[in-house]
């Protein structure tokens, strides 16, 4: 019978995310995510029932960490512009950018394993939907909340190129010739905006 200690939920969840973003899918089984997270053998089993499950909490964890930063992000953006004036898009689009690619980077370098892991898993994708709907939903939202010149039609195009400006971000090496976030940003707005 599953047990229901939150905090050890959250820690194996969050140690499981932290193995997919160093030794990928396949580096992730119960008894490294136990280890990762200074917690006894079998103590996973209780939680997650197999290798699956644990790959869903892994996915619902980080929906959860997303959200509660979406909501900051909505928080902050209204706190830059208290006369009601438009935000600057492409400076909001950056910040989200520039946040993902360094102190998210490992939830993001999970997401994209867990990505191509949900191609076979149902479960998996179910979880992750709710993702990238959340994204969608969400940005369409703040755009219209703050008054910005983009067209919620447009806001899954935003969330899809941001997508894949954040997955090159994460995982090129970096150095000379890489786009900046805010060079990234200014394309995916312009992007975006030719088409609305």
């Amino acid at each position: 019978m599953p047990r229901h200690n939150p905090a050890r939920r959250r820690a194996l969840t969050d140690a499981a995310v932290t193995l997919l973003a160093s030794d990928g899918v396949h580096g992730l089984t119960h008894r490294s995510a136990e280890r990762a997270a200074g917690l006894p053998a079998g103590t996973a089993s209780n939680y997650f029932r197999d290798r699956e499950e644990l790959l869903v909490g892994a996915a619902e964890r980080i929906v959860e960490l997303h959200l509660a930063d979406m909501e900051r992000a909505d928080t902050a953006a209204l706190r830059q512009a208290p006369d009601g004036s438009a935000p600057d898009v492409v400076a909001l689009v950056a910040s989200s950018l520039e946040a993902a690619a360094s102190a998210q980077r490992d939830r993001y370098l999970a997401v994209f394993e867990l990505t191509l892991e949900s191609r076979r898993r149902p479960a998996l994708a179910a979880a992750l939907a709710r993702l990238a709907g959340g994204a969608s939903a969400f940005t369409a939202g703040q755009h219209a909340d703050l008054g910005s010149d983009v067209p919620p039609r447009v806001a899954a195009l935003l969330v899809t190129l941001y997508g894949g400006a954040l997955f090159a971000l994460v995982t090129a090496p970096g150095g000379p010739g890489t786009p900046t976030p805010h060079d990234l940003a200014r394309a995916i707005v312009a992007g975006a905006r030719s088409v609305a």
